[in-house]
């Protein structure tokens, strides 16, 4: 693992650090309570979080399956038959009794089993954990992702005034004779384009109402009187500090469950391998048999056995060699794959950095764009009403200033949006405990994956 992070050296957007990083509320960050009141209403309500929580139940109750190997497996038999032929005579048997049989892991194949299954387990716990912080990526997101678009909205609503004020001064000057119908129809088709991208906008604005929703495991329609009053975007901190790589290893889910998926591969090597050996079990039974039914329970008609026994694959064509290369095999994709869920998080911390960083810069300067054009249009305009110029110029000017302020909202919510996917490479949105379900019955062990 590299020792640091590469931060561009232009900004102190994010800020690589030794200590450990607190990520576990990082949507708190962001000091917006609407914000906070979706994320926790998410991860008590979100559907793909509870069927990722069943499947933890599933694990657990594989444990409990492979375990019972460890232990006598006792039956209870009982049945009825009434037999003869020929000249011998018809009599009926009626027997009543228990089985058992109880085949010691002597080589440690059971065993293996279960270390197979607790890996498992955690995988799946693992799994959970990563949709937790992707369920709570998506509704930061959209719900950045909205407050831009409202603000988008906003803009385009005030550019609209503007522009009518604009129209009806074009006609105005029409009137006096100092305008022309040019100018009019001019005017007018710059407030009809901005009608259409202000439906547009407000279609995205309620279709991304709809996904939070949904993402809260509500009707698409349930949070309308909610979001759809207009709200700044929140600002994430102007400095986030991300730790030092190593701590993926720790904190990240998808790298935590490649381990673990690792672990089981490597498990089922020796679950394999104990196949090469011979398998020792004791078996025994106990029982009564006798003619009619009421001398079932007579002691003088008991029958019992009890004894060891062996048994070993001797010839079996290279089944069981061919087996254990199978689970090699297994063994080394999953290394491969744990290796390269290791590199892709390396990717994607740096990525998302290098993104915020300059971010930051591009939302500078279009910030001090957004002000000259402002200042562009003032002038354009009182050089238009002073005749010193034509309105194409008043156009240029007001076509310049809505793009660069539409483009400082996008900016602001891709600063907003990159917070996001930085919190998420980098892991947050767990605390250090399992899940409640994890341990609702007797805890998994987790052995260490002897690669």
């Amino acid at each position: 693992m590299p020792a640091s992070w590469e931060s561009p050296p232009t900004t102190r957007a994010s800020v690589p650090v030794q200590a450990p990083v607190a990520v576990d509320h990082w949507w708190a960050t962001f000091d917006d309570p609407m914000l906070n009141s979706l994320v926790e209403r998410a991860l008590a309500s979100n559907l793909t979080l509870e069927a990722a929580t069943e499947r933890i139940r599933g694990s657990r109750a594989a444990i409990g399956i492979v375990s019972a190997g460890l232990w006598p497996g006792v039956n209870g038999t009982a049945d009825y038959a009434r037999a003869g032929g020929g000249s011998s005579k018809w009599g009926s048997q009626w027997r009543a009794g228990l089985d058992a049989a109880w085949e010691l892991d002597i080589f440690g194949g059971t065993r293996r089993s279960i270390e197979a299954a607790n890996a498992s387990l955690q995988a799946a716990i693992e799994d959970r954990r990563d949709v937790m912080i992707t369920l709570q990526g998506e509704v930061a997101t959209d719900y950045i992702a909205l407050r831009g678009l409202q603000q988008e909205d906003l803009i385009a609503h005030e550019n609209l005034n503007a522009q009518q004020h604009n129209a009806q001064l074009t006609r105005d000057k029409q009137a006096l004779g100092t305008g022309t119908e040019l100018d009019i129809v001019q005017a007018e088709a710059v407030v009809q384009a901005t009608i259409a991208t202000i439906a547009q906008l407000q279609a995205s604005e309620q279709q991304t109402i709809y996904a939070i929703s949904v993402l809260l495991a509500l009707p698409p329609t349930a949070l309308n009187d909610e979001l759809q009053r207009a709200q700044e975007i929140p600002p994430p901190p102007p400095v986030l500090p991300v730790g030092v790589p190593s701590e993926l290893l720790r904190r990240r889910p998808d790298i935590r469950r490649a381990e673990r998926q690792l672990a089981s591969a490597t498990a089922q090597i020796g679950v394999a391998t104990a196949d090469l050996f011979p398998r020792f079990s004791l078996t025994g039974s106990f029982g009564f048999q006798a003619r009619r039914i009421d001398l079932l329970g007579n002691w003088n008609n008991t029958l019992w056995s009890f004894g060891p026994s062996a048994t070993w694959a001797i010839f079996d064509a290279g089944r069981i060699w061919s087996n254990i290369a199978v689970q090699n095999s297994v063994q080394a994709q999953a290394l491969t794959a744990y290796r390269q869920t290791v590199l892709s998080a390396l990717q994607e911390v740096q990525t998302v950095l290098v993104a915020y960083a300059q971010e930051q810069q591009r939302r500078v300067a279009l910030a001090r764009a957004v002000e000259l054009n402002q200042r562009a249009v003032t002038l354009a305009t009182r050089r238009y009403q002073q005749g010193l110029t034509d309105f194409l110029a008043v156009l240029d000017a007001e076509r310049t200033l809505f793009g660069s302020q539409d483009q400082l909202v996008q900016s602001s919510r891709a600063i907003g949006t990159d917070a996001v996917a930085l919190y998420k490479a980098l892991g947050g949105g767990w605390e250090t405990e399992e899940p409640a379900v994890a341990n609702a019955n007797q805890p998994a062990t987790r052995p260490a994956p002897e690669h």
